[in-house]
């Protein structure tokens, strides 16, 4: 079988630049082709447990944005040819101004931007700003949009669109059936290329999903396996490697 394309997820600087710089050294080597790095944020309201947790400890050591662009630049340093998205929240992007904190993003080495609770039609510039500097606004669909809503952003000249597979938070399992496939279909009809994920953690799920989209995502998984190895560089690093592995399928 074809090496499956994936995009994982870190939350920058958890639970220290150094461990976050560890796992995306893993997460390279066990086949990743794209990471996605979210900026903590105090009120992630899609994330799940394992995501929200992360968040809070990063932002109770007094993590700034300069820090996790900070963290960015290595990782891009490291891995050139990585692309990197930064996923955050809209008020993050919003306070300093869009058009700064783009020009930021992209000096720092981010090739799109992913912020789930700016729409796409009412984005406050993000979709310009990103464009000006050389980066991808990445819209997010969701299931529970109507289809004349789900069709009107299919057919607005994103490159990208990440279909969030369900409704609710991220991190418990996510079942691949005839409708998740539908909506990715939707979501395509405009010929965007699509990312998909939303509590995917076993090769499996990767498996029945990839013909369908550009790129596997998985995140809350690999924020677990941090927790849980935290205290270990090296076997974080081989457990976060191994699952990479598992859900790239190499």
């Amino acid at each position: 079988m074809a090496k499956i394309k994936l995009m994982s997820h870190l939350v920058a600087g958890y639970p220290t630049d150094e461990i976050s710089l560890t796992a995306a050294r893993a997460l390279v080597e066990g086949g990743a082709d794209i990471l996605e790095i979210q900026l903590p944020f105090g009120d992630p309201s899609a994330d799940g447990p394992a995501i929200q947790s992360a968040c809070s400890k990063v932002l109770e050591r007094g993590y700034r944005t300069s820090d996790g662009l900070g963290l960015i630049k290595k990782i891009h340093a490291e891995f050139p040819a990585i692309p990197i998205y930064l996923m955050s929240y809209g008020s993050l992007v919003y306070t300093p101004g869009v058009e700064s904190f783009c020009e930021r993003a992209a000096a720092s080495g981010v090739s799109g931007m992913i912020i789930p609770d700016l729409p796409f039609d009412f984005d406050e510039g993000l979709t310009s700003a990103c464009r000006k500097n050389g980066m991808e606004n990445i819209p997010v669909a969701s299931p529970s949009m109507s289809d004349e809503r789900l069709a009107k952003m299919a057919n607005a000249g994103f490159k990208y669109i990440y279909a969030s597979l369900r409704t609710g938070i991220t991190g418990s399992d996510t079942k691949i059936d005839d409708e998740t496939i539908a909506f990715i279909k939707k979501a395509a009809q405009g010929n965007s290329l699509i990312y998909g994920g939303f509590g995917i953690s076993r090769g499996e799920q990767s498996k029945i999903l990839a013909p369908y989209v550009e790129a596997v995502v998985a995140g809350s998984v690999f924020v677990r396996i941090i927790t849980e190895n935290a205290g270990d560089k090296d076997r974080l690093f081989a457990a976060v490697r191994d699952k990479a592995r598992e859900l790239s399928g190499i």
